[in-house]
């Protein structure tokens, strides 16, 4: 385990790309909303979702390729094996989710009390998904964080393995099963029952849906960089 919270303690040296870097960047797209909500829906009392929380999500997700792209040579260099490299940087992954949904669900609790900011916006808040009690936007925030982290940590360790061309087979692939799935489900006939599936399921039973996924994701990255050149 000390090993692990050295993996930990070496990401965070220069925090930017998975603290600064998302914070940042929704601090900036929050702005713009008060801005343009204040100026063009001042007034209105219901409720106008923004979409701001997205940029979050997806610049942490960029903080788990970069984590592997550029991190993993200097860390194996300094003498880490590949399999306490990776589990470190889940560590990170996982420590910095659960602090990052505590933070969220905080601000979404002001965001209520203040009805949208006084301006009847939803910035922390997401129908269905990110609309319940503190502790289910906390675990929610905390599962899709993880997923999307492990996602970009595989892509950067498949883009470590096989270069831009892997990459792009990478992606290709995950297509691939999305439309051949979607294909399926067509033939089937069996739309109605998928869609019945995710309308009646609740949101901790998406926040499983989410971490199977995340799950599936390690496993993935786990298998990838036992080969990974440095």
């Amino acid at each position: 385990m000390s090993t692990l919270v050295k993996v930990v303690r070496y990401h965070l040296v220069k925090p930017d790309n998975l603290v600064f870097v998302p914070w940042a960047v929704l601090v900036v797209g929050f702005a713009v909303n008060v801005m343009v909500v204040a100026t063009t829906f001042g007034g209105q009392s219901t409720i106008r979702y923004m979409g701001t929380l997205a940029a979050l999500y997806l610049t942490f997700s960029v903080g788990g390729v970069t984590s592997i792209t550029r991190a993993l040579p200097l860390g194996l260099g300094l003498g880490l094996s590949r399999r306490s490299f990776y589990l470190g940087t889940v560590l990170t992954a996982v420590s910095l989710a659960v602090v990052y949904g505590l933070i969220l669900a905080l601000l979404q609790a002001i965001e209520r009390w203040t009805h949208g900011w006084g301006l009847s916006m939803g910035v922390f808040r997401a129908p269905f998904i990110l609309e319940g009690p503190w502790y289910l936007t906390w675990l929610m925030s905390f599962v899709l964080l993880t997923l999307l982290f492990v996602w970009g940590v595989w892509s950067g360790l498949v883009y470590r393995r096989w270069n831009l061309i892997g990459l792009w087979a990478f992606m290709a692939a995950q297509v691939i099963v999305g439309v051949v799935a979607a294909l399926v489900v067509t033939w089937m006939g069996a739309w109605h029952h998928v869609g019945h599936f995710f309308v009646t399921l609740s949101a901790p039973g998406i926040a499983g849906v989410v971490a199977l996924f995340a799950m599936l994701f390690l496993a993935g990255g786990f298998a990838t960089i036992r080969r990974v050149a440095v």
